[in-house]
């Protein structure tokens, strides 16, 4: 069996946004994926689902495995033929031990790609609001450990030099040698009074920031009870944290908000919290599961001239409606002279993606305001062909066929209820570490009921906010036992998302007035 290839990935500080797309794209056609403590889950998620992950990291005096058995490993899957993805926090060449496995890897005469990721040393301090150079400033930095010990012998670090030498100084894993870092700044020449900053998970929501001077911090960690991992960055740049410090003045910052959509629809809800600066946990209560009713579609594609209307009410409709189309040897051109109704903006944006012009999509984006708009156009007589998902609400098939319209509904999908949810997220939900709880559809509040068990939803409804797409899901998640605190005034993802920044900036203006 011939050598596979291992490359020595970089995962960036920590914000999946940073990964490379060089980085992602390896990711996701590796067959092993060796990664440390602080890649995150959502970079882990880009793998191949049959990709094997194991997990080598290291935390303060806990290693899972030594470096040592880490290059032996990463030796036994390349000769097994394998593409191994080596993924480290940050870059594997700073502080990553990467050139220690390059030479491993060499040795055994193996390749190796280096794929560089963006440096916590340079990313998390700009997180902060902090340069590590500005003109008016300094115009030279320096990264160190922080790791080394205290009671070394011989410092590998030239203390004389760095002190007063650099201008700013950025110490990665030092949090634990913090007394000793402060101290060997001072005693070689650098002012007690110089700012130092602390930053933990950088990049990432739950970011932390401490500041204070060479002469305070450490008294300032241990009231706070800062804890590892952290980036420490001394020199007068810290400074410019408050007038530059931006991630923070986001609306949704600190706010942590659980995503119950379906994983494949969930990614646009997840983003748009994230640009506001909240975090987004994924707990799917639903899978989208297809399930076309292959009889009925293949008579509806057979008579596609006849059929007036074509009503769409979601994007998974949309979706597979013309995947099906494509299997069976038609395409869009086939709907021509088809009038295209959408339920709402993203379905009609879907459409538009495929060269599909929406001719009607009401103001109120659920079955009522279809119906709303079609009963000004419609006429008896006229087919309207209703794709859609299968036990969907009656009120949209009743209404047309009172109408005296030839109606042909076809189950294309159903949502069916995701697995149990995650103990250790039920124990947070209930312990109220999430400030929202989302809820897109009445499917999702259901099933999300079932996940987590009836018994739970009014301890849960007692310490997070409820926020509901629309009145529909809203009923449904008020019948099963759910406070609404926030319902978005246009039913799309996109208000959901501005009605709950209004309501935790509300929320901030009430506590301070308090």
């Amino acid at each position: 069996m011939s050598s596979g290839l291992v490359y020595l990935i970089g995962a960036g500080p920590g914000d999946p946004g940073l990964l490379t797309i060089r980085a992602q794209k390896v990711l996701q056609e590796a067959d092993v994926v060796i990664y440390d403590r602080l890649v995150g889950e959502e970079i882990l998620a880009m793998a191949s689902p049959e990709a094997e992950l194991i997990y080598v990291g290291k935390a303060a005096g806990r290693h899972s495995l030594p470096q040592e058995e880490i290059n032996k490993l990463l030796v036994k899957k390349a000769q097994e033929g394998k593409k191994v993805a080596r993924l480290k926090g940050g870059d594997p060449f700073l502080f990553g031990r990467g050139g220690e496995e390059a030479v491993f890897l060499r040795e055994h005469g193996l390749d190796f790609e280096v794929i560089p990721g963006i440096t916590s040393a340079i990313a998390v301090p700009a997180y902060a609001g902090i340069p590590v150079t500005h003109r008016d400033i300094t115009s030279s930095f320096a990264v160190i450990t922080g790791h080394e010990k205290p009671e070394k012998a011989m410092s590998s670090i030239q203390w004389d030099k760095i002190s007063t030498g650099v201008g700013t100084l950025v110490f990665l894993m030092g949090v634990e040698n913090l007394p000793a870092i402060c101290h060997e700044l001072v005693n070689n020449g650098r002012s007690p009074q110089t700012p130092i900053a602390l930053i933990r998970w950088g990049t990432l929501p739950q970011q932390q920031v401490l500041t204070g001077t060479l002469e305070n911090i450490v008294e300032k960690v241990e009231a706070a009870q800062f804890k590892p991992p952290a980036v420490i960055i001394v020199g007068e740049v810290v400074r410019l944290r408050e007038q530059l410090k931006w991630i923070e003045n986001k609306p949704l910052w600190g706010k942590r908000v659980l995503v119950t959509r379906a994983r494949a629809q969930a990614s646009s809800l997840v983003a748009r919290i994230r640009q506001a600066g909240g975090q987004a946990t994924e707990c799917p209560s639903i899978v989208i599961q297809k399930e076309v009713d292959r009889a009925a579609l293949d008579t509806a594609f057979k008579s596609l001239e006849y059929y007036d209307w074509l009503v769409f009410t979601s994007v998974n409709g949309v979706d597979i409606f013309l995947e099906e189309m494509l299997q069976y040897g038609l395409d869009i051109r086939d709907l021509k002279g088809i009038r295209l109704v959408a339920i709402g903006p993203a379905t009609r944006k879907r459409l538009e993606e495929h060269g599909l012009r929406v001719d009607i999509m009401p103001e109120r984006f659920q079955a009522e305001g279809i119906l709303e708009e079609l009963q000004k156009s419609i006429t008896p007589g006229q087919w309207v062909l209703l794709p859609r998902a299968i036990g969907a609400r009656p009120i949209l098939p009743e209404t047309l066929k009172n109408w005296g319209v030839y109606l042909h509904e076809i189950g294309l999908y159903r949502a069916v209820a995701a697995q149990t949810a995650n103990p250790g997220l039920v124990s947070a939900l209930l312990a109220g570490d999430f400030d929202y709880l989302t809820f897109t559809s009445s499917s999702t509040v259901t099933n999300f009921v079932k996940m987590i068990g009836e018994g739970n939803v009014s301890a849960i409804d007692a310490v997070v906010k409820v926020a509901c797409i629309g009145p529909i899901t809203a009923q449904t998640a008020s019948d099963l036992g759910f406070t609404i605190n926030v319902m978005a005034r246009e039913y799309t993802i996109e208000g959901l998302v501005e009605a709950i920044i209004e309501d935790a900036l509300n929320s901030t203006r009430e506590e301070r007035m308090q």
